[in-house]
């Protein structure tokens, strides 16, 4: 099943007057990367269960984890005010400001953004875990709407391999027309060359078998065009199989690649080696899409 590892997904979570929102951004990664900064502080205990519930519905890409919690302005159910934090984190701000001269001053709005300006009430442990219940659940939300536009632009970009895996197909099938259409052609270049070894009093025999030997080679494409077919059938089975491709796709494209080289390093002829360029632009196409594959 082809699944993009670019996507977005947001969850939101009211309960109580509490209303928990949580954003998930994913872009392409050889691995799975999870950067949780994003989540509150005071929820910092949790983060190995949230890195778990994201591994159970991701298997690759570059994920950033949002999570803001708002009670409606009631800043005893946040818990207390850290007032030594709120002055410097507003110092900061202050000296941000000047330095980069900007004219907006600092609101009271931009201060309630850092969540470290608050701190939970001693012994208030049920508070935050009763929280992270909700932060949960928005989570989750997020993750099934983030798998759902991953899954959706999957399709597409499987709907265009598909597309260009046939023309890649048609375009082999021509090449090795166009190789056995040449055979009556180089054969008479072969007989021109062994007219020419004739002119002279003694024939060079291992010449003569030199000659042979190199137009049969150049001639003969048959065992590229059958690997060709092979991958190009496994590289169709991936397409549909349950699991995630993304890798195995990317090795059977290489082999693709090396096949179709294999042919134009073997043709002369300029209608061969446009047909080999066109195959080889949509194998590229392919391998940037497949970058982005789960």
């Amino acid at each position: 099943m082809i699944i993009s590892m670019t996507g977005f997904g947001r969850g939101q979570v009211s309960k109580n007057g509490v209303t928990v929102t949580a954003e998930i951004r994913s872009v392409n990664s050889r691995f799975l990367e999870i950067s949780t900064g994003g989540l509150p502080r005071r929820f910092a205990a949790y983060e190995n269960e949230v890195r778990d519930m994201i591994k159970g519905k991701l298997s690759r890409g570059k994920l950033n984890l949002s999570v803001t919690v708002d009670n409606n302005g009631d800043a005893a159910a946040e818990g207390l005010v850290n007032i030594p934090a709120a002055k410097a984190y507003l110092n900061a701000l202050q000296s941000i400001r000047k330095e980069l001269k900007i004219k907006e001053t600092v609101k009271l709005e931009h201060l309630l953004q850092n969540q470290d300006i608050f701190r939970p009430v001693e012994g208030d442990n049920d508070v935050v875990e009763a929280e992270f219940v909700q932060v949960a659940e928005a989570i989750e939300v997020a993750l099934d709407e983030l798998n759902s536009m991953r899954s959706k632009e999957g399709r597409e970009l499987r709907d265009d391999m598909i597309k260009r895996i046939k023309d890649i197909e048609k375009n082999v099938d021509t090449i090795e027309k166009m190789t056995i259409d040449r055979i009556p052609a180089e054969r008479q270049r072969l007989r021109e060359r062994i007219g020419k070894l004739f002119e002279s009093d003694e024939i060079d025999e291992q010449r003569l078998e030199m000659e042979i030997v190199i137009l049969a080679d150049k001639l003969d494409i048959s065992e590229e065009c059958v690997r060709m077919r092979s991958h190009i059938k496994f590289f169709n089975e991936a397409l549909n199989a349950k699991d995630k491709p993304g890798r195995k796709i990317n090795f059977l494209l290489q082999e693709m690649n090396r096949e179709v080289n294999t042919m134009g390093s073997k043709s002369n002829d300029a209608k061969i080696s446009h047909t080999v360029v066109a195959v080889k632009e949509d194998l590229e196409k392919i391998r940037e899409q497949v970058q982005n594959v789960e």
